[in-house]
């Protein structure tokens, strides 16, 4: 059995510069896509100005501090705009390019990192997670007690092993510390997606996770989890490099994804958002300053591969783009068309619910089922910061709604962005 010997290094940057001079920094401007007027690509552009509208009246009404949405087509860059500020408070204007926690969205770029290691021979999907973290061989599972209002639970082996392939499609039976062990993960001070505050290495928060119950057996039900943090761990095993190292390498600085990072350089604090949440007057308070944070001033230990990472609307626009086009882009070959296509199938059946799931993504394999415009084959994903994405290969699109709102209570920010974008299309190339 092969054990995983690896550990990252601590790294910590000392933020050196005052904060006037953080806050008189000039903005870097946005990278350079290839763009394309609207009508170039199918759009209308009086359409796409209704989009802005919709857009600017969040920002206007209060609903959230500031955005940015980009809709890219044939490979292009058709719509890219910012609303409203980086922090209200500073009143500083949100550019471009502003820099985003993402989230979950670090789950896709981490789910590439894992087949890019398949294809390098290194690895294999069916293979069980144990054969490179070994904890994960006496994993065990909690069982509730069968009595009416009983509290307690028992705990009983895996029936099988967990997985690469289930870790990847969240059947693993493991979730962030919802379930009916919730006491003891608060014990192991493991709950919740939240990771950048460790003062340790991912590998360290993984392995104490093998040793409390999980909350199904693996391959019975779909629970949203650590299971893409465990990957990212695996890939640190496997390859022997940290996730951040080898996303950098392999996927970030091939595509030209400058400004994603897991901890935040400090000559970038100019561009970063701070965080609103939903109040309980139906407008918006600050949650956490972008100046003050664990991005910015925490241990950055820990490489998060289900939540980490920090990125722009455009940066995550070339990793999309490289899926959209079979795994390249401008001649940086990240992943083979087959791999894309394994990633982009049902991988999960009738456990997801009310659409697809592939390795790291939702599919819609039915137009209709969840009431949204779309196409057959679309995928896409968000994060817990209110950011989403799509990508819709049968028109071609990507899109990207980069905004920083948590908790963000009853807002139908990220349905109305989807509406605008697909009312825009006037040219079908599904229908074609």
């Amino acid at each position: 059995m092969a054990r995983c010997l690896f550990t990252p290094r601590f790294r910590r940057v000392a933020l050196a510069v005052s904060l006037w001079l953080i806050l008189s920094a000039s903005l870097v401007p946005a990278a350079s896509l290839p763009t394309a007027k609207p009508a170039e690509v199918g759009f209308s552009a009086e359409r796409l100005d209704r989009l802005s509208r919709i857009m600017q009246e969040y920002v206007d009404q209060g609903k959230v501090a500031g955005l940015v949405a980009l809709v890219a087509r044939k490979g292009r860059v058709a719509y890219l705009k910012p609303f409203g500020k980086l922090d209200l408070e500073r009143g500083t204007p949100m550019p471009a390019n502003g820099i985003f926690r993402i989230a979950s969205q670090t789950k896709a770029v981490t789910s590439v990192a894992v087949m890019i290691l398949q294809e390098e021979g290194r690895i294999l999907l069916d293979d069980p997670v144990a054969k490179y973290i070994p904890e994960f061989a006496v994993s065990r599972v909690a069982v509730p007690s069968g009595e009416k209002g009983a509290q307690g639970y028992a705990t009983v082996p895996l029936k099988r092993p967990i997985t690469i392939r289930d870790l990847l499609t969240h059947t693993a039976g493991i979730s962030y510390g919802t379930g009916p062990a919730r006491d003891e993960y608060t014990k192991a001070g493991i709950s919740g997606w939240f990771l950048a505050d460790k003062a340790m290495p991912i590998g360290d928060v993984i392995k104490k996770l093998a040793t409390l119950p999980f909350d199904s057996q693996p391959g019975e039900k779909f629970i949203y989890g650590y299971n893409t943090d465990i990957l990212g761990y695996l890939v640190e095993c496997v390859s022997g490099m940290n996730l951040a190292d080898f996303i950098a390498k392999k996927i970030a600085s091939p595509l030209g994804m400058a400004d994603t990072h897991f901890f935040l350089p400090e000559a970038k604090i100019g561009r970063f958002a701070s965080v609103y949440g939903a109040d309980e007057k139906g407008g918006i308070k600050r949650v956490e300053d972008a100046l003050d944070n664990f991005y910015v001033k925490g241990p950055r230990m820990c490489y998060a591969g289900g939540a980490g990472l920090l990125s722009t609307a455009e940066d995550y626009a070339r990793f999309l783009l490289m899926l959209q086009n079979g795994g390249q882009l401008d001649g940086a070959r990240v992943l083979s068309p087959k791999s894309v296509e394994l990633m982009t199938v049902d991988h999960a059946g009738p456990l997801y619910g009310s659409q697809a799931y592939g390795l790291g993504f939702w599919l819609t394999d039915r137009l209709g089922r969840n009431g949204q415009p779309g196409s057959v084959g679309a995928f896409g994903w968000g994060g817990a910061y209110f950011t989403t994405y799509w990508v819709d290969p049968a028109e071609q699109m990507v899109c990207v709604l980069m905004t920083q709102l948590m908790p963000a209570g009853n807002s139908d920010l990220q349905s109305k962005f989807r509406t605008m974008v697909y009312q825009a299309v006037v040219e079908s190339y599904e229908r074609r």
